[in-house]
């Protein structure tokens, strides 16, 4: 009996052996998987990470070594007290971190490898290379980090860091310590950045030893170095812009009409890209991101949605030129502002009456605006369809939707329709009274700076704009064709002329006739935003902000410009001037308007930023707001600034 069963327990051991050889053979249709190898150990390569220049072939972020100390958790032998506190002295962690980063690689694989301590300096690897024989299931992988060649642009160029649980989970060519972009360009063009990594198989014995390269090597594979990419910043602009909007908060933001491209991209504040390379990168991103009151991080150029103020006001010429409810020649009265009955629906500042379209741009009426804006919407018996009509014109420039840049982050801004004042106050149950701030940009209408600067673009181009980019060329490849596509606005080429001359005039004779630059036809217009905003969950009115749009040469035009500055008071004072300066360091390479430029670079704005703060009335010169306005009502030109008009009333522009 015992002889029999011992002969059933053979049998049954080997039918089951046989049954699972078969099984793997046969039947699983699981492909092998040499990474799933516990005997074979893979070691990666990795890619030279691709360049980036600007479009005059400058470099501005290159490659540096970096070392990173890996392990594998289930081959770490215990240490002892001595050689641990050497390990960690060298590492410069303590020893509970210690701990903690080897309890952390376990729960994320035991047989893998993580890394332990990224990105050392050369100093550190070399120190600790000639040791590293003595920690077992340690080893050093060397890597590329960014070497940034500027201090400008981090809100374009980006950074790269460590990859999360979401982009391994989203993307198989990721594994953990791996770096991706994280912003900027770094982000965006992440896929023809980063490279392919080669990757080495190495055999190992029964007792977890490296034995050498498995199969010798035929699996083995070499990385492909990232592609070079040159983007359509100006470096020299770029960093122009930046200089001009210290102390300062807003956005800058230059166009190429002729094709798009983004020549500068300018937010204030901002910060040294250098800050987010290395060992040091989450504590200084964690300081930078945190930083709620300046925040740096924030792209003002592309994220900040701002009442556009009075540039708003040549797309309502436009819209009624098309929509023939006006023409250049009709004259409206304007008694410091629109009156309906006895109602005062807006106010406005000191200019001649009655103005024609030339003069209601140059001077900037906003009784004039008004009037046009009220025939658009009363064209039609129902009031959400003029919205609806309004609308599509006005988003035709890219205003109020997403215009499909290649950076990654954005806002959408608005361009409110019928749809969304019916939700407001009912069906049929408003007219063009109760959104006749729409007409000088304030009210729901919201844009971005770059929204601006692409509305400029495209009158300038008379009536198309190219989807602004930041991509002008890829290595071995070509940009995507929406970037070379021509988008048409809703509005007859015809209907631009006289507006561009009103926009002429704004420099002529106008709100800027004191920024013109000399042997430069620029065609541009001031605007003033009322800023609000809720101080102990009170809305409270600050220092209005500055805001200039532009392009030049009027004929032929090379640059479109938006200038948002924050709390800068009205159109010219501070966006005007920096508008002029940029575009006369674009087209001439230098600058005559040297009184515009130390004015700029002398006045800083962080007094203003401190206000909602400090509990201080609002004063510039010693002068509240309310004084400031009663002096210039009765004087065009201010005590304040004789080099600079300023316009008076609720609505400078």
């Amino acid at each position: 009996m015992r002889k029999l069963l011992l002969l059933l327990t053979v049998v049954t051991v080997g039918l089951l052996f046989i049954a699972r050889l078969l099984y793997l053979q046969v039947y699983n249709k699981e492909a092998y998987s040499i990474f799933d190898d516990t005997a074979i150990r893979s070691v990666y390569d990795y890619p030279k990470r691709g360049y980036v220049y600007d479009r005059h072939g400058n470099l501005l972020v290159a490659n540096q070594p970096s070392y990173d100390v890996m392990v594998i958790p289930r081959e770490v032998e215990p240490l002892d007290e001595e050689t641990l506190l050497e390990f960690c002295s060298l590492l410069k962690i303590t020893e509970e971190e210690y701990h903690k980063k080897l309890e952390r690689a376990n729960n994320y694989s035991p047989r893998l490898p993580s890394p332990f301590v990224p990105q050392l300096s050369k100093e550190d690897y070399a120190v600790l290379q000639e040791k590293m024989r003595k920690y077992e299931g340690f080893y050093i992988q060397k890597r590329s980090l960014r070497a940034y060649q500027t201090s400008i642009g981090a809100n374009v160029l980006g950074d790269i860091g460590e990859v999360n649980q979401r982009n391994i989970a989203n993307d198989p060519y990721y594994r953990m310590g791996d770096l991706i972009g994280k912003q900027g360009i770094e982000l965006s063009y992440e896929d023809v950045l980063r490279g392919v990594k080669g990757i080495k198989f190495i055999q190992k014995d029964r007792f977890n030893k490296n034995i050498g390269p498995y199969k010798e090597g035929r699996f083995d594979t070499l990385p492909q170095p990232g592609k070079d990419i040159t983007i359509t910043i100006d470096s020299q602009l770029q960093q122009y812009g930046e200089l001009l909007m210290t102390n300062k908060r807003g956005g800058i933001v230059a166009i190429d009409p002729k094709n798009g491209e983004i020549l500068a991209l300018v937010t204030g504040p901002s910060y040294n890209p250098n800050l987010l390379v290395g060992r040091e990168r989450n504590k200084n991103f964690s300081r930078l991101f945190l930083d709620t009151i300046s925040r740096p991080t924030f792209d003002r150029g592309l994220q900040a949605q701002y009442p556009p103020g009075s540039p708003f006001k040549v797309i309502n010429a436009l819209i009624g030129l098309q929509e023939g409810v006006v023409k250049t020649s009709d004259m409206v009265s304007c008694r410091m502002g629109y009156y309906y009955g006895s109602r005062k629906l807006t106010g406005c500042h000191h200019h001649k009456s009655p103005v024609d379209m030339n003069e209601g741009i140059a001077q900037s009426c906003n009784a004039y605006f008004v009037n046009i804006y009220r025939r658009i919407i009363d064209k039609y018996d129902d009031a959400g369809d003029a919205m609806n009509k309004w609308a599509v014109h006005a988003k035709s420039f890219g205003l109020g939707n997403y215009l499909g840049y290649d950076l990654p982050v954005g806002q959408r801004g608005r361009i409110p329709d019928g749809n969304y004042y019916d939700r407001a106050y009912g069906d049929n149950r408003w007219g063009s009274t109760y959104i006749v701030s729409n007409a000088i940009g304030q009210g729901e209408v919201e844009a971005t700076p770059i929204q601006l600067a692409n509305m400029a673009a495209a009158i300038g181009n008379r009536g198309y704009y190219y989807t602004p980019h930041i991509i002008k060329s890829i290595e071995g490849d070509t940009i995507p064709s929406k970037y070379t596509t021509r988008k048409e606005t809703t509005i007859d080429k015809r209907h631009f002329e006289p507006v561009i001359e009103g926009m002429f005039d704004v420099y002529n004779k106008g709100t800027a006739a004191t920024l013109r630059i000399p042997g430069i036809d620029i065609c541009g217009k001031t605007g003033t935003a009322e800023n609000f905003v809720r101080i102990d969950g009170e809305k409270t009115q600050l220092t209005d902000h500055s805001i200039f749009v532009a392009f030049a040469p009027k004929d032929d035009p090379k640059i479109a410009i938006a200038v948002f500055v924050e709390n800068g008071y009205w159109g010219s004072r501070f966006a005007g001037r920096m508008t002029s300066l940029m575009i006369e360091k674009y087209i001439k390479g230098t600058i005559t308007r040297t009184d515009l430029e130390d004015w700029i670079l002398t006045h800083s704005l962080e007094e203003e930023y401190a206000k909602p703060y400090s509990g201080e009335p609002f004063k510039i010169n010693g002068e509240t707001t309310l004084q400031i306005i009663d002096k210039v009502q009765s004087s065009q030109e201010s005590d304040l600034d004789s080099s600079v008009r300023i316009e008076p009333a609720s609505n400078r522009n």
